[in-house]
């Protein structure tokens, strides 16, 4: 199984177009410690030619051309995308959508809220239904996918996409808004989380001991960007659990055996998109990775 990873970043990607805070210049200046990063998003295969990506972020025409997994090859038009599996109906993984609408077969797959989202925003019609087929996946029943891998969905601690949210957020509940995936090939497997509140004892049992998981990275600190002037929110109001901290992810993981963890969906404010900084080393002195667009993981 070969997986890639098309886009690290949160929403907005790093650096972010309207920011300037400190991670964000350095990148704006070039400094080659904080390369450019797209918005989160995956590509799975069990053989190298049928491929499922998981989340489809706005930048997803960008990812494609970088990727050579991902490129048409052979005839006038066609594509290895055989499905596209979406984790939430966040912004930055239903965006993308809308730029794959030339009549391409592929499948959309994600829990019926998800789904349902799609269904009340008329534009999202201009996937052709005759073409791209959507499926409705529930969580907990394992489905096996075009390329012969069986992906599981979870639900994982997290909320409702920002734009339904009411005046006061229920963040932390489990719905089909905010799941995570184990994606299954023979006896290898993955585990992917790109968003998440808490990690809850259902989370633990399920992650523990595994091969690779790749994780939500939103926000080193919890008040990190109230701290930079970036935002009035707490990591966990929006849905995400820090890395750092006695309470944060990196210290709760830790305890769980897993093989090799990787953050992904790092907020362009996050310190540990730093090659170098002190926070990155903490992520790696404690074994862990901060991923990179591009970066390839084989299993």
């Amino acid at each position: 199984m070969r997986i890639v990873i098309l886009g690290s970043a949160a929403g907005g990607g790093s650096p972010q177009w309207n920011c300037r805070c400190n991670v964000c210049s350095l990148a704006w200046n070039g400094d080659s410690r904080v390369p450019r990063r797209t918005q989160a998003s995956l590509a799975v295969s069990f053989d190298d030619e049928g491929w499922c990506v998981v989340d489809c972020s706005p930048d997803i025409r960008e990812q494609i051309s970088a990727s050579r997994w991902l490129q048409p090859s052979g005839g006038a038009r066609g594509t290895p995308i055989r499905d596209i599996l979406l984790t939430s109906g966040d912004i930055d993984h239903i965006g993308g959508l809308l730029s794959l609408r030339e009549r391409e077969p592929f499948s959309i797959l994600a829990t019926a809220e998800v789904l349902a989202i799609l269904g009340s925003n008329a534009v999202f019609e201009v996937l052709d239904r005759e073409q791209v087929a959507r499926r409705a996946v529930a969580v907990g029943e394992p489905i096996t996918l075009s390329g012969g891998m069986t992906v599981e969905l979870f639900p994982v601690p997290g909320k409702e996409p920002l734009y339904l949210e009411g005046k006061v957020s229920e963040v932390g509940r489990k719905s089909g808004y905010n799941i995570g995936m184990t994606i299954a090939a023979g006896a290898t497997s993955i585990h992917y989380v790109p968003g998440c509140a808490a990690i809850d004892d259902d989370l633990a049992a399920r992650i523990a001991g595994a091969n690779v998981v790749i994780f939500d990275g939103t926000l080193w600190a919890d008040d990190e960007m109230i701290a930079s002037g970036t935002g009035q929110k707490t990591g966990r109001r929006m849905g995400h659990m820090p890395v750092s901290g006695d309470d944060g992810s990196l210290s709760a993981l830790a305890a769980l055996g897993i093989g090799r963890l990787i953050y992904t969906h790092v907020n362009n404010t996050n310190p540990m998109l730093i090659d170098g900084s002190p926070e990155r080393r903490a992520v790696e002195a404690a074994g862990a990775e901060v991923a990179y667009d591009g970066m390839e993981i084989v299993l």
